[in-house]
C-alpha cells in the first residue's frame, strides 16, 4: 500500500538547558537509546519532564448518529486514548506504543510511507511512561485534545501527550478510524476487521471531495469526542464495551478549559474545530494548511478567530505551502493568533515520535541518512523534542490557567 503523506515536511536557555538534562539521561541521544530483543531493536521514547506520574487508559466511542464515511459501517466509531496524571502507578504496568496487533499494520503502512526499517526492529516492544489503568488524580484538570497528521495514528503522538499530562494537563489523543493507518478496536463490527486500514491512498490534497470529507469528519469526531468527555466528567461510562474507568479519571476532566491540538490535517482540523466550537478554548496548528486544495479558505482563515490560536512550522516544508492561509488569520484575528519562530533543519514528522526515533534508526544503521532527513530533517533530537514540547506547553499553560 501506497499514499503520499498530506505534506513533506531560536531557542531560549530554558530549553537548551532541559535538553542537556535529556540528553544526560540518554534518552534522546542516537546510540544510547536502544536494546536488542529477539524480535529486533526496542526503541524509546524521550521521558516527560513533568512532576506528575501518569496513568492511560483508551476509550472506545460509538457516534449512532452518524454513519461511517469511508466504509459501509452505519455507525461512525472513535477510539482515543487518555494519558493523565496519576495517583498511584503500584501494580500497574507501563503501556506499550503499539499493541501487537496494531504494530503488525504499521509494519504494512506505515514502515514503508515513511522510509522506516522493514526488520531490525520489535515496533510492539516500545514502553511508553504512562502505567495503564492507574488511578487518577481525583483534581480537574485542563483538557488538550490531539488529532493526529492524515492518515497517521494517534500513537505516533504519545510523547507530546505524556509531557503535556506529566505538567498538569488531561491529554485525549484522538484515532479517525478509515483515515488513520491503523485502528484496533477492542470488538468485532460488521464493515471491518479488528484493526482497520487507512483508505488513504495518496495525497488527498489532490483531490478535494476527499480532503474536504477527510477534514469535515475529522472536525466531527473531534466534537463527538468532547461530548462523550461530558458524559465521562458527569460521572457515567461513555466506553461502548462498558470497559472499566480508571478510578477517579471522570474526576480529573475540567471541561470549562479545553484545547486541542493538532499535526498537519490534524492541526488543520483542530483550528477549524475551533472556529465552528465555542468549548475549545485555545489551539495549535503544528504545519496544517488552513485551505482547500482549490484555494477557499476555511472560514477559520477567512474570518479569523477570536480565541488564541498558534502556528508552528518547520522551515523543511517544501515550498511552504500553508503560507497564504496562515498569513490570512493571522490578518484577520487581531493579535489572537500568532505564528511562533520555524524549527531551522527540520521537517513535517519532526511534531511526532518520529524526532527521537528516526535518529534512533539512523544510529543503529537501520535507517540511512536521506530517509531521517526526509522524515524529521538533521536537527538532533536534544533540540527538536524539546523545543515542540515547550512551545506547545508554555501556550496551553498561558491560555489554560
Amino acid at each position: 500500500m501506497t499514499r503520499s503523506p498530506l505534506s513533506e515536511l531560536t531557542l531560549d536557555r530554558r530549553i537548551f538547558l532541559r535538553s542537556a538534562a535529556l540528553a544526560t539521561a540518554g534518552l534522546l541521544l542516537p546510540g544510547t537509546a536502544q536494546a536488542r530483543t529477539p524480535g529486533g531493536h526496542t526503541l524509546r521514547l524521550p521521558p516527560p519532564t513533568g512532576p506528575h506520574p501518569l496513568g492511560v487508559t483508551t476509550l472506545y466511542l460509538v457516534d449512532r448518529r452518524r454513519r461511517d464515511p469511508w466504509n459501509a459501517i452505519a455507525v461512525r466509531e472513535v477510539m482515543v486514548s487518555i494519558h493523565y496524571p496519576a495517583l498511584s502507578t503500584h501494580g500497574h504496568a507501563l503501556a506499550r506504543q503499539l499493541t501487537p496487533k496494531a504494530a503488525g499494520d504499521f509494519r504494512q503502512i506505515d514502515v514503508p510511507i515513511h522510509g522506516l526499517p522493514s526488520s531490525g526492529v520489535d515496533w510492539a516492544a516500545t514502553p511508553t511512561h504512562s502505567a495503564s489503568g492507574a488511578p487518577a488524580q481525583p483534581v480537574r484538570r485542563p483538557v488538550l485534545v490531539y488529532s493526529p497528521g492524515g492518515a497517521d495514528p494517534r500513537t505516533v503522538g504519545t510523547s507530546l501527550a505524556e509531557e503535556l499530562a506529566s505538567h498538569g494537563h488531561v491529554v485525549v489523543t484522538v484515532d479517525h478510524p478509515g483515515d488513520g493507518s491503523e485502528v484496533e478496536f477492542p470488538v468485532p463490527r460488521a464493515g471491518r476487521e479488528i484493526v482497520r486500514d487507512t483508505v488513504i491512498r495518496e495525497d488527498p490534497r489532490l483531490h478535494p471531495r476527499l480532503f474536504r470529507t477527510l477534514i469535515d469528519t475529522r472536525i466531527a469526531d473531534l466534537r463527538f469526542v468532547l461530548d462523550q468527555l461530558a458524559v465521562l466528567a458527569a460521572g457515567r461510562n461513555p466506553d461502548a464495551a462498558g470497559r472499566p474507568l480508571p478510578r477517579h479519571l471522570g474526576r480529573a476532566l475540567d471541561l470549562r478549559r479545553v484545547g486541542a491540538y493538532g499535526h498537519s490535517a490534524g492541526g488543520t482540523s483542530v483550528a477549524e474545530a475551533m472556529h465552528r466550537d465555542r468549548r475549545i478554548a485555545a489551539a495549535v496548528n503544528l504545519e496544517g494548511y488552513l485551505d482547500q486544495p482549490s484555494g477557499e479558505l476555511f472560514p477559520v482563515a477567512r474570518e479569523g478567530t477570536d480565541r488564541p490560536l498558534l502556528l508552528l512550522g518547520t522551515d523543511g516544508f517544501e515550498g511552504q505551502p500553508y503560507e497564504r492561509s496562515w498569513a490570512a488569520v493571522l490578518a484577520r484575528s487581531h493579535g489572537h493568533a500568532r505564528r511562533a519562530p520555524r524549527l531551522e533543519h527540520a521537517r513535517h514528522w519532526v511534531f511526532t515520535d518520529y524526532a527521537a526515533l528516526a535518529p534512533q534508526l539512523q544510529a543503529a544503521g537501520l535507517m540511512s541518512p536521506a530517509s531521517r532527513d526526509k522524515l524529521v530533517g538533521t536537527i538532533d533530537p536534544a533540540r527538536s523534542v524539546p523545543a515542540v514540547r515547550a512551545r506547545v506547553r508554555s501556550f496551553f499553560t498561558r491560555h489554560l490557567a
